[in-house]
C-alpha cells in the first residue's frame, strides 16, 4: 500500500476576527494558490489515489478538495483526521477501505507522529511536514505501529518547483 500524508496549506492565523473555532480556519488567498501549485505536481507525478481521507477542518477540506479536484477524485471526511484524532481508529478504517493508494490530509502535530508511528514504531522521530508538505510512506500491511518505509518526504517548495 502507498500511503501519502499532506499537510493543510497556508491557513487563516488562529486568532483572527472572525474565526471563533479553530476548525474554521480557512487556507488563505497564498495558501489556496500555493496548494493548485503542489496539485499539479501531484498531477505530473502521475500520483492517483484509490482514497482520498481528510479532516473536516475548513483548511484541510479546502487542501483535499483542491487536490481531488485537480487528480479528478473524490474525498471523504473523517474525523479520525480532526487535530487530536484517534490515529488507531484511521488505521482501521483505512484497512476498511483497502486502498492500493491512500492520500491523508490533516494537521501538525497529529501527521508527523503518525509517520513516526508507522515508520519507528514511536512518536519519537523528528519529523518536520511543513504546511503543504507531502510525504510517501510503503507498507505491506498497515498497523498502528513499526511496518511502514518513508520513501520521501518534500517540502512544499520542492513539489511547487517539480510541476
Amino acid at each position: 500500500m502507498d500511503i501519502y500524508i499532506l499537510r493543510h496549506g497556508i491557513a487563516v492565523e488562529r486568532g483572527t476576527p472572525g474565526y471563533k473555532k479553530d476548525s474554521d480556519r480557512p487556507l488563505t488567498k497564498e495558501g489556496v494558490e500555493k496548494m493548485e501549485q503542489i496539485a499539479e505536481a501531484m498531477l505530473a507525478f502521475g500520483l492517483h489515489f484509490d482514497l482520498i481521507l481528510s479532516s473536516p477542518y475548513a483548511r484541510a477540506e479546502q487542501t483535499a478538495r483542491i487536490v481531488a479536484r485537480a487528480l479528478d477524485e473524490e474525498v471523504t471526511f473523517t474525523n479520525h483526521l480532526m487535530s487530536d484524532g484517534n490515529a488507531l481508529e484511521l488505521v482501521a478504517e483505512i484497512n476498511d477501505e483497502k486502498p492500493q493508494s491512500v492520500l491523508l490530509v490533516g494537521h501538525e502535530p497529529d501527521l508527523s507522529r503518525l509517520i513516526s508511528v508507522l515508520v519507528t514504531g514511536s512518536t519519537d522521530a523528528s519529523i518536520e511536514l511543513k504546511k503543504g508538505g507531502l510525504c510517501k510512506l510503503t507498507s505491506d500491511r498497515l498497523t498502528f505501529g513499526q511496518c511502514a518505509t518513508l520513501n520521501w518526504l518534500l517540502t512544499p517548495k520542492q513539489l511547487r518547483s517539480m510541476r
